[in-house]
Parts: C-alpha cells; structure tokens; sequence
C-alpha cells in the first residue's frame, strides 16, 4: 500500500494549503478517499493518472471533502472518459452532483454510479479478490462515515531453492502456488509447506476524517498498519474541537493507544497554527509511532 496525501488541512483553501484528498494505491489499483477543492490540481502536481481512478469515497458532505468533485467528474467527461466511475459517499452526495450535471447541461459520456450510505453501523462496501472495504461510523456534525481499506490474505510464495532441491518442473508452479502438495516422480509426497514461504501479512489503513474524540471506533480499527486520524486543533482549543465535531492531536493519540495501531498519521489541521510541529509533540505524549501527514508527500504502510 501507498498512502498520496493530495491535501491536509481544515476549512478554507489557501495559497499552499488544500483541504482533505488522498489517493491509496493498493496492487496497482488507485482509490480517491475525499476530494476537497483543487483536488485535481493535486493529483496533475503529483503525477496521478485520472485514468486510473475508478472508485471514489466520500466521507461526508462539507465543503472540504467534496466541493472538488464536480469539477473531477467534468474533467474526466472533457478528457473523455469511457470507463464506469464508482462514488460512495453520504445520502444525497448523488443530488448534489446531479442537480449540478443537470444545471449546467453536462452530463458525463461516461456510466456514473453512485453506492449512497445511510448505515450508522460499519458495514463492507466493497470487496474484490484483493481488497475489502468497511465504512467507520464516526461523530461529526453531519452523517459522517471514515474508510477501512483491508488487503486479503495472499497466496504463499514459491520457495525457488526448495522446488529446485526438489527436481520440480515449472509446470507445477502454478500449482505450487496455490496450495497443492507434489508427488514426486519416486513417489515421494512433498507438502506445500516445504515448497513455499510465508506470503507478506495483508496490510490495513483506516481514514477516519472528520470526528470528535470517539473511543466506539477502536474495536474497528484495531491493530491498523496505519490510522489516519484528524487532528484539527491542539488541545488548548480542546473545548472548540468539541463544539465544533472535531478532535485534538493528543485525542487522536489516545485512539491510536488504545487501539494498538502501528502508526498514527494525523491530519486535517486547522489553518489557525503556523506550524505543525506541536502536533506532533502532543500526540507523541500519548503514542511513539505518530507522523505528520504533508501535502505531495507519500507514505508507505
């Protein structure tokens, strides 16, 4: 897996800020999580292939997770697109993007099909050979839902030494691969433990972008390669972040604590503070393996 960070910040665009985007590359496949204003600017700054995006997730409909959709879908109809594009995202995310088609006369050449959610439990929204997809229930001042994105277990390698030590032809590799243990020409059973290895851990990332400080979600993301968790504010405005549904570096830390995750990525700040550096220092009070989330950066999980 690897993590684009398109855009980080809360709020109100600015001249080198972008509010929340993020492209997740997993087996070669590209997944959009939110699409903020100059989303795809972004993704033209940081070489992303439009082409090669065909689901998209929105977790909720403020501003500054979607407003950059409209345009995303145009351009792909301008640079003419041909392939299905898949949108989840809140109720309603299909109207307004419709109603804005409609108005303007611009309907896409291309199918637009939207999975609308409604569900206040986590439930899967998606799922193919490689990849599973969860929704995270999270407090925010709307209908909000965060991303878990689960790789599913792979196939054991081919133990090149082994099969060779063996005598064993390459066209039982295949087979090999896929579980099965070999008869040798003497007779001899050979089990596919002795010819394979040991296929690397599925990995796990959880976005979960915008919330208050929400302990309910730790069972789902427990145990997390990586947590993206927002951090609007310190937690000297730790009375704003309440009212305002948002949550504090040091809170988004004690929910990477609790849940044991392997690192914390933290994201989402407020456009109020001149440097990032305290966040880091708060939540690193609570968690060792935190890291700040940086525009046109990317990161490993």
């Amino acid at each position: 897996m690897k993590l684009h960070i398109l855009g980080c910040y809360a709020a109100t665009p600015k001249t080198m800020t972008h509010p929340t985007a993020q492209v997740l590359e997993i087996k070669n496949q590209l997944f959009l999580i939110d699409c903020g204003e100059g989303t795809q600017v972004e993704m033209r700054r940081n070489n992303i292939r439009f082409a090669r995006i065909q689901r998209i997730f929105i977790s909720h409909l403020h501003g500054d997770h979607f407003f950059g959709l409209p345009g995303l879908i145009a351009t792909f109809r301008l640079l003419g697109r041909e392939k299905e594009l898949h949108i989840y995202g809140p109720k309603g995310v299909k109207e307004a993007i419709t109603l804005l088609l409609k108005l303007g006369n611009s309907w896409t050449d291309y199918p637009l099909i939207f999975h609308e959610l409604s569900s206040s439990e986590p439930e899967c929204i998606y799922e193919d050979a490689q990849l599973k997809v969860q929704t995270i229930p999270l407090k925010h001042r709307i209908y909000t839902n965060g991303f878990l994105f689960s790789e599913k277990p792979r196939p054991r390698k081919l133990h090149i030494e082994a099969v060779k030590k063996f005598g064993i032809d390459k066209a039982y590799y295949r087979k090999i691969k896929n579980g099965a243990d070999i008869t040798l020409e003497d007779g001899r059973r050979v089990a596919n433990k002795q010819l394979t290895l040991d296929p690397n851990p599925p990995r796990r990332y959880a976005y979960c972008s915008d919330t208050s400080f929400d302990p309910t979600i730790v069972p789902i993301v427990r145990g997390v390669d990586m947590l993206y968790h927002e951090a609007t504010f310190l937690d000297s405005e730790e009375v704003l972040a309440s009212k305002t549904g948002h949550s504090t570096a040091r809170q988004a830390a004690r929910i990477a604590q609790q849940a044991a995750v392997g690192q914390l990525l933290l994201g989402h700040y407020s456009t109020r503070y001149k440097s990032l550096e305290p966040f880091r220092a708060e939540a690193e009070t609570i968690f060792p393996g935190v890291v700040l989330a940086e525009e046109g950066k990317a990161y490993e999980i």
